[in-house]
């Protein structure tokens, strides 16, 4: 099932199962701006990830002395998520656990997804709700790919702060002890597909609360993600999409312990309590 939000500017997508959303398109040009999802290249469009980000050594965690499997990005990406409310702009969707989620994530939480347009701005809104006695440990992410029409190496991000591309290397899917810097020009990272011969790249820290995508130099674009402590940029060889991917946590290291409360860019959350980040796509 699909649910169709609109605003006076652009229309939105969103997939039921996942709470994906699969297409952002102007209304009057008739743009799209996410990946169409051709799976040559890559099958998904903008998948959530939760309740982890990234993989887990030997795909599995401990908690309470006892160990759980989970793959990479988790299981909320899978799930089929119910709507909460709809108006013509604006929808919410909700996963709650069940007995499936409790086998691999033996938490008891609510997840909802809030996708809201308002003109030539997207703004998505995650919210973790921790229904458990227990303090939850998860992560939580984004995924979008934005589609790029012209041939990959015209366009460019340009970062809203001065920036030192510090990038943390993957190796088996997992952080390794190499890093490397990742030359920009004026705050601009030209795209090329030679960034990811080693896959994603990692950011654990960023200044910038922006990014614009560039097309021959000319911004179509704004990215905003405020608050988001971590990020990933990726595409695939040849693919004609980049994602910007706003995160909080990332994948295990070689040398992590397996503890999940002790896992490195984890967020806790209190009973009772409410987690809640956001981050915008603006058409320009």
């Amino acid at each position: 099932m699909k649910t169709i939000i609109t605003s006076s500017i652009l229309s939105a997508t969103i997939n039921n199962k996942g709470a994906e959303l699969i297409s952002l398109k102007n209304r009057k040009s008739g743009r799209e701006y996410i990946w169409e999802g051709n799976p040559e290249y890559w099958g998904k469009h903008s998948p959530i990830l939760f309740p982890i980000v990234g993989t887990l050594k030997k795909n599995e965690y401990n908690y309470k002395d006892k160990k759980y499997e989970l793959t990479r990005h988790g299981f909320a990406r899978d799930l089929n998520f119910k709507i909460l409310n709809i108006e013509n702009d604006k929808v919410t969707f909700s996963l709650q656990f069940n007995q499936s989620t409790l086998k691999m994530y033996p938490f008891k939480f609510e997840l909802q997804i809030i996708y809201s347009l308002n003109d030539a701005a997207l703004l998505v809104k995650y919210k973790v709700l921790n229904l458990d006695i227990n303090t939850i440990p998860f992560s939580i992410g984004g995924h979008p790919a934005f589609a790029l029409k012209n041939k990959f190496e015209t366009y460019g991000l340009q970062f809203d702060a001065n920036e030192n591309l510090k990038n943390y290397m993957l190796e088996n899917d997992l952080l390794s002890e190499k890093t490397q810097l990742i030359p920009i020009i004026n705050g601009i990272l030209p795209l090329s597909y030679s960034l990811f011969d080693e896959d994603a790249l990692i950011f654990k820290t960023l200044k910038s609360n922006q990014i614009q995508i560039l097309e021959n130099n000319i911004p179509f674009l704004n990215f905003k993600f405020k608050d988001f402590p971590n990020f990933g940029i990726w595409t695939k060889k040849n693919a004609p999409f980049i994602c910007l991917e706003p995160w909080f946590g990332y994948a295990d290291s070689f040398d992590s312990s397996g503890n999940i409360i002790e896992k490195e860019g984890i967020q806790l959350l209190e009973q009772n309590s409410t987690f809640e980040c956001d981050f915008s796509v603006e058409i320009l």
